[in-house]
């Protein structure tokens, strides 16, 4: 049955201007509490997704990306939140979203696969670790040993490792007629080979019957809702969003892709409904972008970003940084953001929080090629 297989995964095709990859990968595992990691793959710029406006470099650094427009939701007398994320601030107000500003992984050169492959894995440099950090996790909660099956063309690394994943894409196709179908189930019915696979297909179709997939992020939020609800659908999801590497153009090309972001949150919310309060939401990215703006109204590949933690387990309304400041001074490499937390304690401490694991033996398995110190805590509800 598919409820006792560790990973599904969907793939989805992604929204007008490349917001959604396709990729949404789920994993099952026995428990009613949820969790869900989405990568902005293309290093998002938290510099304008949460804006320090307190700081007095900030106005010369970002005036022409800000411009006239409204500075967004004020979360504090340090920061605003970009005004399209409408619905994560009202989440905010409501305690269940919480920002890490100033944070980065150990990766420092700034190239999109290395930095995405040292986020995934969760090694100290690129393809130095062949899992992933979310492989890792599952192997330290309980589950049924039966093989894993997967609805997408490629699995993303953070899920690749010991817990194997089977391949399976869903057809552009009309669907076939029943008869067809039972004829089929039939043939390969004695066939030693073939016959489990076709059955996995089975159950994984049935999974998915009747929750439609769409192209757009709020469809997208519906469709991994649907499965995270079902009595035995999986509890571990993963969703891949490209699109944010804002060289050009960025004040509207970044509007658009926080736009996107909010509504497929706030569809996730609204899906899961009362399983919405058991749920946590991981948005990180692989690095930030510079501090100042170039020339074509977009900024370069920088360091530190900011993350997001979002669901009704999250323990919200708050602010987590230790502020470095944007004067030349005060930048990494004085161009970036200084790094001062670490996505790989926040992503080991919000992982063991969610499913109420050891943090240090978290943090070792997740992260033992890395020095994190203690994972971060107090990131949930008890």
């Amino acid at each position: 049955m598919i409820a006792r297989r560790q990973f599904l995964s969907a793939s989805v095709l992604g929204a007008g201007a490349l917001f959604v990859a396709p990729g949404l990968a789920l994993a099952t595992v026995p428990t009613e509490r949820r969790f869900v990691f989405i990568i902005q793959r293309g290093a998002a710029d938290g510099l304008d997704i949460l804006r320090p406006y307190g700081d007095p470099a900030f106005t010369g650094l970002r005036g022409a990306l800000v411009g006239d427009d409204t500075l967004g939701t004020k979360l504090d007398g340090m920061f605003a939140l970009h005004p399209e994320l409408a619905q994560v601030a009202r989440m905010y107000g409501q305690g269940q979203a919480l920002f890490v500003h100033a944070i980065a992984s150990p990766y420092r050169d700034r190239s999109h696969f290395d930095g995405q492959n040292v986020l995934e894995t969760g090694g100290n440099q690129p393809y130095a670790v062949r899992d992933g950090w979310l492989n890792r996790l599952v192997t330290m909660l309980p589950r049924s040993t039966d093989a894993a099956i997967a609805i997408a063309a490629t699995i993303p690394t953070a899920l690749r490792g010991s817990v194997q994943v089977a391949s399976y894409e869903p057809s552009a196709l009309p669907h076939a007629a029943d008869d067809l179908m039972a004829r089929v189930t039939a043939l390969y019915d004695a066939d030693p080979q073939l016959h489990p696979v076709w059955a996995a297909a089975l159950e994984t179709n049935g999974l998915a019957a009747g929750v439609g997939a769409s192209r757009d992020p709020v469809s997208l939020g519906r469709l991994t809702a649907s499965f995270l609800t079902k009595p035995s659908g999986p509890r571990i999801a993963m969703l891949e969003t490209l699109g944010w590497d804002t060289h050009t153009a960025q004040k509207g090309r970044l509007a658009n892709q926080l736009k996107g972001l909010d509504a497929m949150l706030a569809a996730l919310r609204d899906g899961l409904g009362a399983a919405w309060s058991q749920t946590t939401v991981l948005v990180a990215t692989e690095f930030g972008r510079t501090a100042a703006v170039n020339g074509s109204g977009g900024t370069d590949h920088g360091t530190a970003s900011v993350a997001m933690l979002v669901g009704g387990a999250v323990k919200g309304g708050r602010i987590v940084s230790d502020w470095p400041g944007l004067a030349p001074a005060k930048l990494y490499q004085q161009r970036d953001l200084r790094p001062t937390s670490s996505l790989d304690g926040l992503i080991a401490g919000v992982a063991a929080e969610s499913f109420e694991l050891d943090h240090e033996k978290v943090g070792r398995t997740l992260f033992s090629q890395n020095t994190i110190g203690r994972p971060m805590s107090d990131l949930l509800k008890s």
